[in-house]
């Protein structure tokens, strides 16, 4: 137990030398303190083995081995902190040479940002925390805290931009990257909205972008169903849109939830009729939901079957485009100030 306390001790040092950034950081606290397979987590749990004085004995050296590398890791959040609010100090200092120059026409809100201003106040207003996060992140809050693994097949279909030379981090294909560390940031019962942009290697056509905003939400409760989910939804869609909506609920498969379902919003562009936006279907696919995974509970450190939750995920990109009825998600991001100035 003492050799593999020192073990620990001295591996966690080494890799605290070698951080620079903050995501490197949390890959580090993941690896030695994750409740589910972290390594000094797992040296606590081999505690149960001894007993008589021997377990007092290491338990006491374990704890204050712990709270040493819990110490370690506190200064150097606090100094990579400091670090990065020099630099912005740095950058944002005023040139006093700089000439007065004309005033310039004011601009306006991009449609997205909108958007996104009211499903906050909607959210709020429902007793949900609004929260934002890091949209590059590390392989293990992105996917494996997800319940999906390097093997899982739910990989292939993500098209996700990794960072060349460190195959852990990537660009996030989506905001569930927020779940694990919302419930761990803020424990339960919960009530959590986290909207951002993603990223995925997809190409582009009149409903399909590689940049794109959505918003999902987290609930975990106890006794949690699916009424819960369908009332909620339905409630923050009629909030943003100003009416009710029709939609429609259909089986689905995302690795996160059990069970899973994608809703269907009738288009409101062309009012059912088909278009381009909807694939001439006259529905748009707006969002993921369901029922949260046992294994993304147990990920953030909770038991199954005490505590419940659920989940939901939509594209803000689309629901920009049913709102302010625009045809095609590539005016979105092209900058054309003839199509932005009509917001």
């Amino acid at each position: 137990m003492q050799e593999t306390l020192d073990k620990i001790k001295k591996e966690f040092i080494k890799g605290l030398d070698e951080v620079k950034e903050v995501l490197q950081l949390e890959e580090l606290e993941q690896k030695f303190f994750s409740r589910k397979s972290g390594e000094m987590t797992e040296a606590m749990k081999s505690l149960k083995k001894l007993s008589g004085d021997a377990k007092a004995e290491f338990g006491k050296l374990a704890n204050e081995v712990k709270k040493e590398l819990e110490d370690l890791y506190g200064k150097k959040k606090n100094e990579l902190e400091k670090n990065k609010m020099g630099d912005l100090a740095d950058s944002e200092s005023i040139d006093v040479t700089q000439p007065n120059l004309p005033k310039k026409e004011n601009g306006s809100l991009h449609p997205e940002t909108l958007v996104l201003r009211e499903m906050e106040e909607v959210s709020r207003n429902m007793g949900f925390i609004v929260e934002d996060g890091p949209e590059l992140d590390s392989d293990y809050f992105s996917f494996e805290a997800l319940n999906i693994p390097d093997s899982h097949p739910a990989r292939d279909s993500q098209d996700t931009f990794y960072i060349k030379g460190h195959p852990n981090w990537c660009m996030r294909p989506h905001v569930s990257n927020m779940q694990v560390r919302m419930i761990q940031k803020y424990g339960t019962p919960l009530r959590v909205a986290y909207p951002g942009r993603t990223f995925r290697n997809e190409a582009t056509d009149a409903s399909h972008d590689h940049t794109f905003y959505q918003f999902e939400a987290l609930v975990i409760d106890k006794d949690i169903n699916v009424g819960n989910l369908i009332g909620i939804i339905k409630e923050l869609l009629s909030g943003l849109y100003k009416k009710d909506v029709e939609v429609r609920l259909r089986p689905g498969y995302f690795p996160f939830v059990e069970p899973g379902f994608e809703m269907d919003m009738k288009c409101l562009i062309c009012e059912g009729q088909g278009c381009g936006a909807c694939g001439h279907s006259g529905w748009v696919e707006t969002l993921g939901c369901g029922l949260v995974h046992p294994k993304v509970l147990e990920a953030a450190g909770l038991d199954p079957k005490e505590w419940s939750g659920l989940a939901f995920g939509m594209g803000l990109t689309r629901l920009a485009m049913q709102k302010y009825r625009i045809e095609d998600i590539r005016h979105l991001q092209s900058g054309d100030l003839r199509f932005l100035k009509q917001f």
